[in-house]
């Protein structure tokens, strides 16, 4: 049986629609459930490892994407949503009824992606966001329980899906990185 990766990507990586302007992602509480508009489509998307991300029941990997900041609004029940973890980089906005991360935002303006919000697409009542480009923090499973001796099996099914596994993050978005910080130093001009 094929390692499962994510729901939304474990029968296929469906194709996003061009025209796919955004949509409220819903977390999973019955009632009164938090709702966030996004006002455009997600970029970056990607399936991810880390031990931060929230995940569905089961899954290996989260799904998550950016979009920027000013086009992310709360639009339903926000009362009910805490940050996870106030000192990490990345501030997990969880709702406390059903525990999903709704979005996650970055307030430290030097930070190489302060201006974009981190939010699982599959949490959209839309459908057509753009597909998942990659994987990014692949190792970072084994710290949730996964046997390293499985890890070529998981890069393996990785690559079946089209999603190329890296150990951090995509080279596009490494390389962003690198570029902020090399402004910064006054190493590359502005």
């Amino acid at each position: 049986m094929a390692i499962s990766i994510h729901p939304a990507v474990d029968h296929g990586v469906k194709p996003g629609r061009a025209d796919f302007a955004g949509g409220t992602l819903v977390c999973h509480c019955a009632s009164d459930p938090v709702k966030v508009h996004i006002g455009v489509n997600v970029a970056f998307d990607h399936v991810c490892g880390c031990t931060k991300c929230w995940k569905p029941k089961g899954a290996l990997f989260s799904l998550v994407a950016v979009v920027p900041r000013d086009k992310l609004t709360v639009v339903a029940n926000g009362q009910k949503l805490k940050i996870v973890d106030a000192s990490a980089p990345i501030q997990r906005h969880a709702c406390t009824g059903c525990g999903v991360h709704m979005y996650g935002r970055i307030e430290n303006k030097d930070h190489p992606f302060y201006g974009f919000d981190f939010v699982h697409p599959e949490l959209l009542q839309e459908h057509g966001w753009a597909a998942p480009e990659f994987a990014a923090f692949v190792s970072s499973i084994i710290e949730s329980g996964f046997p390293p001796s499985r890890m070529s099996e998981v890069r393996e099914r990785l690559k079946q899906l089209g999603l190329e596994p890296y150990d951090s993050l995509s080279p596009a978005l490494m390389d962003a990185i690198a570029t902020h910080a090399a402004k910064k130093k006054g190493t590359l001009a502005a």
